[in-house]
């Protein structure tokens, strides 16, 4: 018997399988499941697991807060530290250079800061790093921190256009700028190295450029030394 006989239209092409049809749930075509990505619309309720990478995205947020959390507290415990181990050395600068002249003792320069806030930034009048000292206060209150891209004026080309996400971390007392040769760096090289660490710093970095800080402005003071003596002799 024919497959006219048998009250069925013969098949022209490829056939489509059972179960592939608009609503079906399964395959890839039109009307087939919606995966993963898919958004169902307004007012449907999507089943467990359907929506993988929002809670992939919570977790990355989750973590992202909590290294925040850890490196502020760092910040603050570490920075407050400092300022009570330094504490002699800070009221010695001050009272030598109170003693020096008549001028202010400290130097105050607007910076800007997290998020593009400006803040007063605070630092000796003296050369070297002991001019730095009070940038610890700055950091005890959360203006910046221990370690993060170089300080800049608001107004300066670096805070604006693609390289403003530096903004997105606290300026810091040292940096890879620093360890890196800061007097003899470029200050394209600078920057470059500043963007780097506020698209891939972790705490682990952190510790990394702090522990390298002292001895490389060890070495760049014996060179300063060094260069004095050369033009003396």
């Amino acid at each position: 018997m024919t497959a006219q006989h048998r009250g069925t239209a013969p098949h022209h092409g490829t056939a489509r399988p059972q179960g592939l049809g608009p609503g079906s749930g399964s395959g890839s075509g039109p009307g087939s499941r919606p995966g993963p990505d898919f958004d169902p619309g307004p007012g449907s309720r999507p089943g467990p697991g359907s929506h993988p990478r929002r809670g992939s995205g919570l977790r990355r947020d989750s973590g992202l807060k909590r290294g925040i959390d850890l490196k502020r507290g760092i910040d603050l415990l570490g920075g407050a530290a400092l300022l009570l181990l330094l504490a002699p050395a800070l009221g010695a600068v001050a009272l030598s250079l109170r003693l020096a002249d008549e001028g202010p003792v400290l130097r105050r320069r607007t910076m800007a800061g997290l998020g593009g806030r400006t803040f007063t930034m605070l630092t000796f009048r003296a050369r070297g790093p002991l001019a730095a000292l009070p940038l610890l206060l700055h950091v005890v209150r959360g203006e910046m921190s221990l370690v993060g891209p170089c300080p800049l004026a608001p107004a300066h080309p670096e805070c604006t256009g693609e390289a403003r996400r530096r903004l997105s971390v606290r300026p810091g007392m040292t940096g890879p700028w620093q360890i890196s040769g800061r007097s003899d760096l470029p200050w394209e090289e600078r920057e470059l190295l500043d963007l780097h660490y506020v698209d891939h710093h972790w705490l682990g970095m952190d510790l990394a450029v702090l522990a390298r800080t002292l001895p490389a402005v060890r070495r760049r003071r014996l060179r300063r030394a060094s260069a004095r003596a050369a033009r003396l002799a």
